[in-house]
């Protein structure tokens, strides 16, 4: 049975838990802060800017850019996209959990898979599991920059066109609340062309190009992976602090709880020694009447 000191230490440990998860807590919210604002400032660009593109796309004739070329698919890139640290709750297991779905469909299909990481958590999973890594990135979470989205594009879109393969899947966590992420499974390239009877977002119209369709492919179809590639650091980025955030407070929670369990044992543990003190001197007392 533990003894009073036991009990004491054990409260003094939790308090020192809860107060560590309770300043993560705080570190977490503010960084969420900060992530979300950049995060919801992009999201409607990427999003309209993927849109126009795949419009543009389907109305082109023929191969108009590298970047549209749909080749026969025999070897596929999986770009995962995690977290550097943990203590965010089941933030990179899922992400792990559908990728490793995805992948091992991909393989059973027949599919020849490459698989690259942005994050320690990923690269670290598949190593462990004797995937080799063709790329990974780390170091960049919790101060992302476009510079990321662009050295990790051109790696894309210089492996794609060099045709090492056919197509490439991102998969990345999508913020939806602070207690909700959704796992997203995308085609990055080729872009997907929208065709245009199949048009409902946007307006089919006549389009004049200026200067060129092919220079405006040219200039956008990269700009676009880049955007893409930002987003999902982005959407990941503020997942992974809103996850960590939920994780630290259920944490102080659960330490809470606990220290009241302790305390309510300290104080039977005291309560039944001062009893059976008191019991030894009545007992005492007694003696020396006989």
């Amino acid at each position: 049975m533990a003894t009073l000191r036991d009990i004491r230490r054990r409260i003094k440990a939790v308090q020192s838990t809860s107060k560590i998860t309770k300043a993560m807590k705080m570190v977490a919210a503010a960084k969420f802060r900060r992530a979300q604002q950049r995060m919801f400032e992009l999201r409607p660009y990427a999003e309209r800017m993927q849109l126009i593109l795949s419009s543009l796309a389907g109305s082109a004739e023929g191969e108009t850019h590298p970047l549209l070329a749909v080749r026969f698919k025999k070897n596929v890139e999986v770009l995962v996209v995690t977290s550097d640290r943990g203590l965010c709750g089941a933030f990179n297991a899922n992400i792990m959990k559908a990728a490793s779905r995805h992948i091992a469909e991909l393989k059973k299909e027949g599919f020849e898979v490459t698989v690259s990481a942005v994050g320690r958590k990923a690269r670290d999973y598949f190593k462990r599991r004797g995937v080799e890594m063709r790329k990974s990135w780390t170091g960049i979470s919790g101060r992302i920059s476009y510079a990321n989205a662009q050295e990790i594009a051109a790696d894309i879109i210089e492996n794609y066109t060099a045709e090492v393969f056919d197509e490439v899947i991102l998969i990345y966590n999508e913020f939806k609340t602070v207690v909700q992420q959704k796992v997203v499974v995308a085609r990055l390239l080729p872009l997907a062309p929208i065709e245009a009877a199949s048009q409902e977002s946007l307006p089919v119209y006549n389009m004049i190009y200026e200067p060129s369709m092919q220079e405006i492919f040219n200039r956008l179809l990269p700009k676009n992976v880049e955007i893409q590639a930002f987003r999902a650091l982005l959407e990941s980025q503020a997942s992974e602090e809103a996850a960590r955030m939920s994780a630290m407070e259920n944490a102080t929670k659960a330490a809470n709880e606990m220290i009241d369990s302790l305390t309510l044992q300290y104080n039977k543990a005291r309560q039944a020694s001062i009893t059976k003190e008191l019991m030894d001197i009545v007992g005492g007392v007694e003696a020396l009447k006989g």
